[in-house]
Parts: C-alpha cells; sequence; structure tokens
C-alpha cells in the first residue's frame, strides 16, 4: 500500500480523497494557489505546497509546477481527482518519470479512449450497441452530407475530443449543415486543440443513463450500478440519481453487462464510467471518462461502497475487495449539485459565505470544502457542495432531498438551492416524465 499520496486537485474532491487517505492510515500532500492558501483541503492534509498564482493555467492546471511539487514531496502516488489534470495523459508520463503512481488509468488507455470516435467504432465492432452515426470522424464536408443523409435527419454533430456541450451541434436539415459542421470545428479547436468531429442519429428524448465500473490488475471488472443523470442544463449535469427509475429489471441487468464488456473490450483499468443514452427501449453507449466523477458519491450511498479507497487499493497492485455477486443497490439515492451561481440567471456568484448551516439527520450526506468565512473564488468552477440522499423509496429521497434543502443555509452568495427545490416539485420530477431537455425547455426556454 502506499505511504503518501499526493493530491493534485482543490475543493470537496481534494477534501474527499484526503479523508479516504487518512481511514487507510496513508499521509495526503495537499497542493494549492495562492488563493486557496486557507482552503480546507489544505488545512486537513499533512503537508502543503504551493503550486502557484490564483488562475487555473498558473497553478492546478501548471504541469511544471504540480511536477515539482510531486518530487519535492516524497510521495508515492498522485490522485488526480477530477478535471484539471485528471485526463492528461501527459500528465500520467510525468508521473511514471518521476517513478509515482498515477490513481487511473495508464497514459496509453487515457490517450486512446480520449478520442470518443475511434471508441465508438471499436465497440460497433465488438457488438456494443452505440447510437447510429459516422466510423470515427468526418474529414470532409462530402463525407459529412454522404453519412448525415445515410442516416437520417436530425443529427448531431460532436467533437471526438472533449465534451461539456463544446463543439456540439443538432442539425435538423441538409441546409443547416455545413454551417453547423463549420461552427462545430471551430469550437471544438478552440476548446479542445482538435477540430475532430463525427456524426451520430439525434435522439430527441433520451434519458442519460452512467454505469460505475471499476476494474483491477489481475482482470477483474465489476459494476456499481447505474446512475441516471437526465437532469442537465446545457448538457451539464445538476441532479443525479440511482437506480434510475425508467429502467425495467431486464434492462437495467443488460445495460450493466453491456458495460461491463465494453470496459473488457477497451482494456480498461481502474474506476470509470460508461455513459449511455436510452430512449425508451434501447440503450446506447456514447462515451466513457477515465477518472472518478463529481456523482460518485451516489453510488456509494447506494451500494454502501467506497470508491476512493478501491481506486488506491487496485492502484497499489491489490485485487477488488469486492465480487459482482456482493453488489446490490441498498436505497434510493438522489443527489443536488449545489453551486455559487444566480438561480435565475445562473451567473457565478462568488464572494464570502458569512452563514453556514449544513443540513443533517439520517440518510444525508454533505460533500463540500466550504465552512463559514470561505471564499468561493471567481478563479475556479462554482460548486460549493454536493448534497445527497438516500431513502427506502424514490419518493423517500425526494422528500429527504426537500426537507434538506429547506435547512441548507448558505450567507453571503447567492446559491441554486431554490432552483433545485423548483425542480423536485415539478409534475415532471414526481411522475418521473422527463428528458435530456426539460429544464432547458422549462425553466430556460430554449429548444
Amino acid at each position: 500500500m502506499f505511504k503518501k499520496i499526493l493530491i493534485a486537485n482543490r475543493g470537496e474532491i481534494a477534501v474527499r480523497v484526503i479523508r479516504a487517505c487518512k481511514e487507510l492510515g496513508i499521509k495526503t500532500v495537499a497542493v494549492y494557489s495562492t488563493e486557496d492558501r486557507e482552503s480546507m483541503h489544505v488545512k486537513l492534509a499533512d503537508e502543503a505546497i504551493c503550486i502557484g498564482p490564483p488562475e487555473a493555467k498558473k497553478s492546478y492546471l501548471n504541469l511544471f509546477n504540480v511536477a515539482q511539487a510531486i518530487a519535492n514531496s516524497g510521495c508515492d502516488a498522485v490522485h488526480p481527482g477530477y478535471g484539471f489534470l485528471s485526463e492528461n495523459p501527459n500528465f500520467v508520463r510525468i508521473c511514471d518519470d518521476l517513478g509515482v503512481k498515477f490513481i487511473g488509468p495508464d497514459a496509453e488507455t487515457m490517450e486512446r479512449l480520449a478520442d470518443k470516435a475511434k471508441v465508438k467504432a471499436i465497440l460497433d465492432e465488438n457488438g456494443i450497441p452505440t447510437v447510429p452515426g459516422s466510423r470515427g470522424s468526418v474529414d470532409d464536408e462530402d463525407s459529412l452530407i454522404r453519412v448525415a443523409k445515410k442516416i437520417g435527419y436530425p443529427i448531431l454533430l460532436k467533437a471526438a475530443w472533449g465534451g461539456g456541450g463544446k463543439g456540439m451541434r443538432v442539425v435538423r436539415s441538409e441546409n443547416e449543415l455545413i454551417d453547423a459542421f463549420r461552427a462545430a470545428k471551430l469550437e471544438a479547436k478552440a476548446s479542445f486543440g482538435r477540430d475532430d468531429i463525427y456524426v451520430e442519429k439525434f435522439i430527441e428524448h433520451p434519458r442519460h443513463i452512467e454505469v460505475q465500473i471499476i476494474a483491477d490488475e489481475f482482470g477483474n471488472v465489476v459494476h456499481i450500478g447505474e446512475r441516471d443523470c437526465t437532469l442537465q442544463r446545457r448538457h451539464q449535469k445538476l441532479l443525479e440519481e440511482s437506480p434510475s427509475p425508467v429502467l425495467k429489471e431486464y434492462t437495467r441487468k443488460k445495460l450493466h453487462h453491456t458495460a461491463v464488456e465494453a470496459a473488457k473490450v477497451l482494456g480498461y483499468k481502474n474506476a470509470g464510467t460508461l455513459e449511455f443514452l436510452f430512449d425508451g427501449e434501447d440503450f446506447y453507449f456514447i462515451e466513457i471518462n477515465t477518472r472518478i466523477q463529481v456523482e460518485h458519491p451516489v453510488s456509494e450511498m447506494c451500494y454502501g461502497v467506497d470508491l476512493i479507497k478501491e481506486q488506491i487499493r487496485v492502484s497499489a497492485g491489490e485485487e477488488l475487495s469486492f465480487m459482482q455477486s456482493a453488489l446490490e443497490p441498498q436505497f434510493h439515492v438522489i443527489e443536488c449539485r449545489i453551486n455559487a451561481e444566480d438561480p435565475e440567471r445562473f451567473y457565478p456568484s462568488p464572494g464570502t459565505v458569512k452563514g453556514l448551516y449544513i443540513p443533517g439527520g439520517p440518510g444525508v450526506r454533505v460533500d463540500t470544502a466550504v465552512a463559514c468565512g470561505s471564499k468561493i473564488s471567481p478563479y475556479y468552477d462554482s460548486m460549493i457542495a454536493k448534497l445527497i440522499v438516500r431513502g427506502g423509496s424514490r419518493e423517500e429521497a425526494r422528500k429527504r432531498m426537500l426537507r434538506c434543502l429547506d435547512e441548507f443555509v448558505i450567507e453571503g452568495v447567492k446559491t441554486t438551492v431554490p432552483f433545485f427545490k423548483k425542480i423536485l416539485t415539478t409534475e415532471e420530477f414526481i411522475n418521473n416524465n422527463y428528458d435530456t431537455n426539460f429544464i432547458d425547455k422549462r425553466f430556460l426556454g430554449r429548444g
């Protein structure tokens, strides 16, 4: 087992990893920008190293500065969390060169799986259901027109590298196609440094469902159920729940089996997530995430496992501590991402937290790095906390979440707490009758 782990991240995920390490008896090293000098993750770690000024590109994304911290820390492993350098194969190679273990997949795997178009083609060839579309990226406009005609409109143009809705365009007719293609390529190039675009059939009213998997070095791959991530704003997840309330048991088992088989085909090791679209009848693979996800606590509370500890164990060369037969969902779990944003316009709301009351009680978990007096910085992501609740049924979990949102007091900054109260009391959420476009249409007047 590792003796010392450096956490190459900040905020609540850094705190989450530090706590798991403490319970495993592992020393921790925090890295921080000058903006984060008084942050919770710095105070909780055994050691802390400053890696630069507030701007992320000069600190948390600065490969040289982070590498220097690793070299000076004497750590034997690095946990990247999510975001920042977590899916950067060059960072993995730096860790290898420094003789420390990167807690995640190796650089070759990460690089190979970053190309969504190629991953889709590999899985197509191995019988894994994917959204109908192009085999790999589309290189020119003539090929694009042919592919679009073959699969039929509407279609979706997607950046082969990256995510978050960047480089994505819905096209409903050939008249829109070329302009949308050029715009998608420009946005993809600006966002990810690559302008490769591939084409998929656009599914009009999908649910977005992902399967959590973890794999060790001995060929064992297990799933830890699925998470329904359908409630999104402009392709950004806001609320997740598990189990998905739309899947029948036969479909659920088939989805889990498909995810495990896909992970094996791709040769994936460590924790990862396979994402699917579900149209009410069939599901289709769309991408794999080669990191721990923001919403991993949903699976942890549903199945009673600790994914961060398991990540660390398998990275240290141990076998998985549980087999598939031991994993069963125990509760219905819902997570809301509480952001420092204006709940009406979704503009960031940086500032100082002047008052804070965190809800509690049976079946309640709050992952946060914020305390009274904490500064919500304009330099980083606006997430304040993840509020996760469990119940014996979906309705019990929904009512518990509403109770916790009523109790959650965050003074000094605007938050999305009121927005989640609206969502959870809509007829659509209560009756489980919505798709990925619901929030954009109902609350933002889009689509």
